[in-house]
């Protein structure tokens, strides 16, 4: 799958808008993701007004790249539908990386933009979306179409960190 080593962080986007069924296709890739005991306990805030993509900019100061961009998703979890309740990051992940690979491939630009990795921001996601208690806050997904940078193949590729049957 030529995305996986083709997708970069796109943090410049152009002023085009990401079209409806683009914005479909990438919450449906999200929503394809493995989730421990297939809890499915994701939430997604689509965020497409740029006076709101500016204020979700404001929550972090590494969300810049927000207020430039066509759309942000807000990937939540919540903890009433959890069946395994340490598995929320990791199903989240998944969702995340699904959604920007499929960025990739309807020839978009993303970035992921943490949020659950501080509780400053997630406090600051939370007041601004004023989301109940049981929404768990995880992470920012910008997307758009790159204005400058592209998806294009680095090899990150290190032979010295394999190991075979030992370290």
């Amino acid at each position: 799958m030529e995305e996986i080593f083709s997708r970069r962080s796109i943090r410049k986007f152009s002023s085009q808008p990401v079209e409806p069924e683009k914005i479909d296709k990438l919450l449906r890739a999200a929503m394809q993701a493995p989730s421990a005991a297939n809890q499915q306990a994701w939430e997604f805030i689509v965020v497409q007004a740029k006076e709101k993509l500016a204020e979700v900019a404001e929550t972090s100061p590494y969300a810049t790249p927000v207020a430039g961009s066509a759309v942000t998703f807000v990937l939540l979890a919540d903890e009433s539908k959890m069946k395994v309740p340490t598995g929320w990051e990791q199903d989240l992940g998944a969702a995340a990386e699904n959604m920007l690979l499929e960025a990739v491939h309807l020839e978009l630009g993303g970035v992921w933009l943490g949020v659950a990795t501080s509780a400053p921001v997630v406090e600051n996601v939370r007041k601004l979306f004023q989301l109940p208690e049981n929404i768990r806050p995880f992470a920012l997904i910008s997307v758009g179409y790159p204005d400058g940078q592209k998806n294009q193949f680095v090899d990150r590729y290190q032979a010295e960190r394999v190991h075979y049957e030992k370290w």
